[in-house]
């Protein structure tokens, strides 16, 4: 799923055999209790949609909780099913149970319906993201 797009499969690598470096973050995202992957299924019991949500500590906003939403996929063949609403709740619900007081997340600017989509779920384009990319 994280391939399933023009945006993924530029920059994501899955051979055969897949990279050591995906098990290797996976292992360091199932061993840090600030980390949840997060899957869903359809009434068959099968993924049809993944989510990482991760919970980071600051000092502002009184040492605040922020609660960053990543890697959001649906199976392309299930979207437009109420699925990513639904996911979307639950993640919004999940980062109030663990305190976090903001849920942000970022979208590429090339993909409007997924901009379409968050602004729908009440996300709003209050700051403008900056990134470096850090080339090895």
């Amino acid at each position: 799923m994280l391939s399933d797009d023009e945006l993924g499969r530029m920059r994501e690598d899955f051979g055969i055999p897949l990279s050591a470096k995906y098990y290797t973050a996976f292992e360091n995202i199932n061993n840090d209790p600030n980390q949840e992957l997060i899957v869903v299924e359809n009434e068959a019991d099968e993924i049809i949609g993944t989510l990482q949500l991760s919970f980071i500590q600051y000092l502002t906003y009184r040492g605040g909780i922020r609660a960053q939403i990543e890697a959001v996929r649906i199976r392309r063949e299930d979207r437009g099913k109420g699925y990513g609403n639904a996911f979307f709740r639950w993640a919004i619900e999940r980062a109030k149970q663990k305190g976090a007081h903001l849920l942000q997340l970022t979208t590429d600017k090339q993909r409007p319906e997924a901009i379409r989509f968050y602004e729908k779920l009440g996300f709003t384009a209050s700051h403008e993201g900056m990134k470096l990319h850090l080339d090895k």
